[in-house]
This record gives structure tokens, C-alpha cells and sequence, in this order.
């Protein structure tokens, strides 16, 4: 392979395997392991021998649950790589890691291109400004199209594409690739890990192919530099080394993205993938705001629940951590001391002294961090960008089965829910229930089995109900005086209160207006308690308010009698008051579903979407069968696999992701 030195700028790659479930994310990495001699043998996810999916749930269901971390080396170059989940409800797993990783290997399936969870990553990578290599695997597999997949990507994603590789060979015949940037064929002949790659002239039947695409590969790429334009613009050949650091520069700013082809159960593709890592990947310096001075800035990304207290797993961006080290956790305020240092390869540890910029480890000896945490110099406080965790929209009620178990219960949800952010656990002020939220069945699924076998509490639960939300339609305004006497000072507080709607998803905006001191300043935070604690149930089913601006006009006081908890009392009655005038409304999350099913079953799922309130967005052909995309209310979609299946024989699939949420029609209000 090709054997050029690691570039100047660092020699130290974080990078995330990413990708919609079933993708082969775990597959390549298991690949990714062995060939850089850090596994002897090759972990396959239907064997449930993974290194990366080690959590027993995980071999069990053959699915990747929680982001796992390993270190590899290849060409000198240090690769912290991080295996991430595929499946929406888990994908906090996902963004966490994006947030904290320098660049991402996007699986696509040869068969099936960009699928949903594909699109919701890939934005994720969009927002945190991540650069990405495309790996379409998969292409031994039956209607594998490498060139429909590039369309997808350029077309369902918006970007520039780059295409390093030409397959030689398709489906059962795939044994290779033409390397365009240097015009060579790359050939596995056998399929076993290991098997030596055999590197010959490009096959005569693709070379006009061949030298078409590497043409228009050339064409995309020296824009990146001004004398390779120059040179192309003559006609003058353009050193490999010159492309390859066109290729870098473009891939750093996002310009396209390079796009490799294999198939990685068949042990094809995965050498030049991991090359690609090392020339086009950045390291840690290369990223836009990647340091923030010489003294110590960390964030807290993952947490991990363990008998012996938990395990942070942290990015440093700037100074050195030292194990023995007393930090300041900037959000909250408080110091904590690094009792051990551990540099983490999936499920072992290998304990370090301590670590610089740009490393990724796990803490122990931490009490007090959560997910998104900045831990820095005590001496120089400086707080990082956040990690923001999707509102779940899903609820269970949980009941302990017996006395030992409820006993249990509280300390084990909360330990699970410091783990992942994206699962809510409160109790319901009216039958005091415990409920727990989360983002879809199958995470509340594995959370109850991590109950019962990793902190040994039995439940009973009821059927999952949806995580509804109210909100306002139309602008108003109230005017409420709480007063109260009985003997003694009293309680007095006048508030003017301004309700109006917000787009969907903007959540609850407050604003004070009050000029000339009709308020005390010190009463304008009770008045905002006030209205975000009267929204937490709504005017017309209970549910929580969201989407409204919140504007405080006007009010007044009394010296003696008024209070903060007057204001509070008064704002939230003033509420409730002005948004039962609002045109309240209920509204219900909306799942965003693709199924594909085979043709000839096609009328009767488009009936059956119908029928849940579906709304058929899009149908298109995949190879021989449909792809539907649909929105579909969540509360619909309970069961729906059974039925699926039952109308297509077991041959059709589907997933689904959370989309936005939208009202309930009005004769459907009393059921929610």
C-alpha cells in the first residue's frame, strides 16, 4: 500500500466509525483492528465475538448500544478510533462522540446507500464541523451499485463528492478496486482476513472508465491549490503528492468528500481505507478552535457506571492532566481529583501517568462530572461548548416487584440516566409513578434488561405512552394581582404577561420589558420560575408547554408584601390563565419511517401507513424492491413490525427516527 510519511501537522488521528444500523460499522472496525495488528484473529458480529461490541446485550442483539473506544497504529500514525452506535434511539452516543472526535469514516451500504440514520449523522457532523471520508461497503452483496451510492450521497446529502476508487468487479465477482489517484488496480484474491493484496495495471475492460474518472477526480480537487490549478489549466501532469494534498486541504474545509469502495466482511478495502485516515484525516491541530490556550481544557463526553464509581471519558484540547491532578469543573464550580489516568481499548484499560492535547482517556476518582462538562486549570476557568441531548418521546412507568427491589430501584435509574443524558427519569406528581423517558422502545428495552441484570432490580412496566407536549396558537394578554391576607405581612405581586407562539421546536423563550422599576429587578428571575413551572403541565391534557414567548410588560408592588414567591405564584397563575385563552393545543411526535418492502407488497403497507395517519412523503425503487418514506405519528407505531411482517410475508423492513412534532387532530385529544 501506499507507504508516504504521516503529514507534518501531527501524527495523532480521533476518528468515528459512523453509519446507519446494519451498515457495517462494527464489521470495518473489526477489520480495522486486525490489520493494524492490534487483533490476531477477526471478531464478526454475527459470531458475537466483537472486541467493540462487548456489552453481553450487544453480542446478544448484534447491534452496537454504546459508543466503545480503542487506539490502533498505522504508518506511524496514532488512530483513537470510536465504534458508534447505528440505531436512532441510540444515537446521544453518536453525538456526544462527534463532538468530541476530529474527523469520521461514514459507512454507506453498497445495496442501500443513505439511509435515515445516515442523513441524522450526518447532520450531526455538519453541526460540529467534522470531515469525513465515505466508505461504501457492502459491494459483494446482491444490487450493491457503487455509482448509485455516490449519486445518493451528492444528492440526499448536499455535498461534493471525490471519488478515490472504481470497483473491479460487482456483487458475488467484486474482488478489487482501481486506485484512480495513482491508476493501479488493487486485487483481493481471496477473502480471508490477511490474505495479501495483489497490486497489478489497471484491467483494460475499465481503463477509459478509469482515466475519465480520474479526471474528473483531478478537475474537483486542484482547486484546493492555486499552482496545481495552474498546471492542470495547461495540461501539464499533476504530481500524486500535489493531489494528495489538494484532496487533504479540500477534505478539511469541507469542500467534498472522498469516497472509497469494499467490502469489508470479505476483507477488500480495508488497507486503503486506513490510509485515507492518515493522508486526509486531520489531526488534532488541524481542527478550526481545536486549542484554547496552553492551560488545561477538557470536556467530559461519556460517563460510565462502574462497582468501584464511575469512569469519565474526556478529550483533552489544551495543557496536559495528570493523574494526582486537582481540577475545576466549570459547570459546576466545583474541584475534583483525577485518582487514575486510563488510556481504554474497548472493554481493557491500560493505566497512563498522563496526557496531552488532543488525547482521549478515562478518568477515575471523579464524583461530581456528567456528560458535557468542562474540567480545566483551577487557576484559569474556561467553559466548553455543551453537548445537547435530544428531548425524549417516549414514557414507561416503572413498578418495583418487590420490597428489595424497590429499594434499588432509585439508585439504579439514576446511575443509568448519568450514564445517557437522553433518558429522563421523574416521578408523576399525580399517581406517583415513576416514569422513564427516553427516544424509542428499543433503548427503553435494553435500560430494563441493564436493570435487571447489571444492578439486579426486577420491574414491572407498564405499555409505552407517548411523550406528548402543548402548545399556543394565537397572542395574548393578561393581567394578574395574587394577593393574599392573613394577618401579619401578606403576599402581593401584579404581573402583565405577554403569551405568543414560537415555531416548532424553538421551546420556551422568556423576555421582561418592565421599564421605570414597575418590578424590583431582584422579582424578574421569580417571574420566569413562575411561567417554565406552570408550563411543566399544560391547560389542556397536562402535558408539558413548549414553543411560546414568554414577555413580561408590565406589573407592580408593594413594599412590604411582595416577595419572589409572590411573583412566582403570580407569573405562573398568569400563565395558566392566558394560555386556556391562546388556542392551546396538543401536540404528538412525529417518527420520520422508511420501509422497504418488495414490490408486490406494496399497495398493502402504503394502505397500512394510511391507515396509522401516515402521510407517504416519497416511494422510490431500491433494486427490486420499494422504499416508502413516510411520516407516521409515533403513537401509531407501537407493534407496528408484527404487522409488517404479517403483510409482507417477513420480507419487509423498516426504521424510523424522530422527526418534529405536530398537532393532534382534535378528536383525537381526549386519547392522548
Amino acid at each position: 500500500m501506499n507507504k508516504l510519511v504521516p503529514t507534518k501537522t501531527g501524527t495523532l488521528r480521533n476518528i468515528g466509525v459512523i453509519a446507519h444500523v446494519d451498515a457495517g460499522k462494527t464489521t470495518t472496525t473489526e477489520r480495522i483492528l486486525f490489520y493494524t495488528g492490534e487483533n490476531h484473529r477477526v471478531g464478526e458480529v454475527h459470531d458475537g465475538t466483537t472486541t467493540m461490541d462487548f456489552d453481553p446485550q450487544e453480542r446478544q442483539r448484534g447491534i452496537t448500544i454504546n459508543s466503545a473506544a480503542t487506539t490502533v497504529f498505522w504508518r506511524g500514525a496514532q488512530i483513537n478510533l470510536i465504534d458508534t452506535p447505528g440505531h436512532i434511539d441510540f444515537n446521544i452516543e453518536v453525538n456526544r462522540s462527534l463532538r468530541v472526535l476530529d474527523g469520521a469514516v461514514v459507512v454507506f451500504d453498497g445495496v442501500a446507500g443513505v439511509e435515515p440514520q445516515t442523513e441524522t449523522n450526518w447532520r450531526l457532523a455538519d453541526k460540529y464541523h467534522v470531515p469525513r471520508l465515505a466508505f461504501v461497503n457492502k459491494l459483494d452483496r446482491i444490487g450493491a451499485d457503487f455509482d448509485r451510492v455516490v449519486q445518493m450521497i451528492e444528492e440526499r446529502l448536499g455535498v461534493k463528492t471525490a471519488v478515490l476508487h472504481l470497483p473491479i468487479g460487482s456483487e458475488h465477482d467484486f474482488k478489487g478496486v482501481v486506485d484512480l489517484l495513482n491508476m493501479r488496480a488493487l486485487l483481493w484474491l481471496g477473502e480471508r482476513a490477511g490474505d495479501p493484496v495483489q497490486i497489478t495495471e489497471v484491467p483494460e475492460e475499465l481503463l477509459t472508465l478509469a482515466l475519465a474518472a480520474r479526471a474528473r477526480l483531478i478537475e474537483a480537487v486542484v482547486e484546493q491549490d492555486e499552482q496545481a490549478l495552474a498546471a492542470y489549466v495547461r495540461g501539464e501532469d499533476v504530481l500524486v503528492e500535489v493531489l494528495q494534498a489538494c484532496i487533504r486541504r479540500g477534505t478539511l474545509s469541507g469542500a467534498f468528500v472522498p469516497v472509497l469502495a469494499g467490502s469489508a466482511f470479505k476483507n477488500k478495502g480495508v488497507e486503503p481505507l486506513l490510509d485515507a485516515v492518515v493522508d486526509y484525516l486531520p489531526s488534532p491541530s488541524e481542527r478550526q478552535g481545536a486549542s484554547v490556550g496552553d492551560h488545561l481544557s477538557a470536556l467530559a463526553f461519556k460517563l460510565v457506571e462502574g462497582e468501584h464509581g464511575s469512569m469519565v471519558f474526556v478529550r483533552v484540547y489544551a495543557g496536559r492532566l495528570r493523574a494526582g491532578d486537582t481540577v475545576l469543573n466549570a459547570n459546576t464550580g466545583k474541584k475534583e481529583r483525577v485518582a487514575r489516568l486510563y488510556e481504554v481499548h474497548a472493554d481493557k484499560r491500560i493505566e497512563r501517568g498522563e496526557i496531552g492535547a488532543g488525547d482521549i482517556a478515562a478518568i477515575v476518582g471523579l464524583k461530581d462530572t456528567l456528560t458535557g462538562h468542562t474540567l480545566c486549570d483551577p487557576a484559569h476557568p474556561v467553559v466548553l461548548e455543551n453537548i445537547v441531548v435530544p428531548e425524549p418521546v417516549i414514557d414507561i412507568a416503572v413498578e418495583p416487584k418487590s420490597q428489595a427491589d424497590q429499594q434499588g430501584l432509585s439508585k439504579a435509574l439514576q446511575m443509568l440516566a448519568r450514564e445517557d443524558p437522553s433518558l429522563r427519569v421523574r416521578q408523576d406528581l399525580e399517581s406517583g409513578q415513576v416514569i422513564l423517558s427516553g427516544m424509542g422502545e428499543l433503548q427503553l428495552e435494553v435500560t430494563l434488561e441493564n436493570l435487571r441484570s447489571r444492578h439486579g432490580v426486577n420491574v414491572s412496566t407498564g405499555r409505552p405512552q407517548v411523550a406528548y407536549r402543548e402548545t399556543i396558537t394565537k397572542e395574548i394578554e393578561v393581567t394578574h394581582v395574587h394577593k393574599k391576607q392573613s394577618g401579619g405581612p401578606g403576599q402581593f405581586a401584579e404581573v402583565k404577561l405577554k403569551l405568543a407562539p414560537l415555531p416548532r421546536g424553538e421551546g420556551i423563550q422568556f423576555e421582561n420589558l418592565v421599564t421605570g422599576g414597575a418590578i424590583p429587578r431582584e422579582f424578574i428571575p421569580a417571574v420566569e420560575a413562575g411561567v417554565r413551572r406552570a408550563a411543566l403541565s399544560g391547560v389542556v391534557a397536562g402535558h408539558a408547554s413548549v414553543d411560546f414567548k414568554a414577555t413580561l410588560l408590565d406589573g407592580s408592588f408593594h413594599e412590604k408584601d411582595s416577595s419572589s414567591m409572590a411573583f412566582e405564584l403570580a407569573a405562573a397563575a398568569a400563565f395558566r390563565e392566558a394560555a386556556a385563552q391562546a388556542g392551546p393545543i396538543v401536540l404528538e411526535p412525529m417518527m420520520a419511517v422508511e420501509v422497504l418492502t418488495p414490490a408486490d407488497h406494496l399497495g398493502d403497507v402504503i394502505g397500512d401507513l394510511s391507515r396509522r395517519r401516515g402521510h407517504v412523503r416519497s416511494q422510490d425503487a431500491r433494486g427490486n424492491a420499494s422504499v416508502i418514506d413516510a411520516h407516521v405519528p409515533l403513537s401509531e407505531m407501537f407493534g407496528y413490525i408484527g404487522q409488517l411482517r404479517a403483510l409482507s410475508s417477513g420480507r419487509a423492513q423498516y426504521s424510523m427516527q424522530f422527526d418534529h412534532y405536530d398537532a393532534v387532530p382534535a378528536r383525537r385529544v381526549s386519547l392522548s
